[in-house]
């Protein structure tokens, strides 16, 4: 899942940086690529390992069917581990994803404000992939951060098993969401399948 998170914004930031750079990008330098890869896992090894080193714990989530943080724990040691988890694994990851796809979006609007064009449509078509591409992010994250953060904070017994079990789903399939919107809204990639 973090790897997950962490990977859009990567991804993110660096369709803002492709999109708005003026000269042509070099497609036979994979050295960027691989550097955001090793961040990415890196950044995720960070916070995915701590539990395993006695900073909160790895258990059983919901039904018993997948493992995850221990939510349940309500001792100062998990407690802080969640917080950072939902700071640096969520809320910074999703505001590096608005503030790169906003600058996009900036970016596009100041072509597209030329007289109308085949700008307009493209400016169009990347609002709707940024729209929808942020609405599935939270679609996808919000409700999981929301029972994790309310198992560890709320009463005792709040979120049952079974009430946890369609926001981990939703979690961990986040990440077949954004290639499939990125194909059917980009029209560079729809155009050649």
């Amino acid at each position: 899942g973090i790897i997950s998170l962490t990977s859009l914004a990567v991804l993110s930031y660096e369709r803002c940086c492709t999109m708005t750079r003026t000269a042509e990008p070099d497609t036979t330098n994979y050295r960027k690529a691989w550097a955001a890869i090793i961040l990415s896992w890196t950044y995720s090894l960070l916070w995915t390992v701590p539990p395993l080193l006695g900073w909160s714990s790895y258990g059983p989530e919901g039904a018993g069917i997948t493992c995850s943080v221990n939510w349940h724990s309500r001792d100062a040691n998990n407690a802080s581990y969640i917080i950072c988890l939902f700071i640096f694994c969520l809320v910074i990851p999703f505001a590096i994803i608005v503030y790169s796809y906003g600058k996009l979006l900036c970016a596009v609007r100041q072509v597209s404000s030329l007289p109308r064009g085949p700008g307009r449509g493209r400016e169009q078509r990347i609002l709707l992939m940024v729209m929808v591409m942020v609405l599935c992010f939270l679609l996808c994250w919000l409700p999981y951060a929301a029972v994790a953060l309310l198992a560890t904070f709320g009463q005792p017994g709040l979120i049952t098993p079974a009430a946890s079990i369609i926001p981990a789903i939703l979690a961990k399939s986040s990440t077949v969401y954004n290639p499939i919107i990125y194909v059917f809204l980009n029209k560079q990639v729809s155009e050649r399948l």
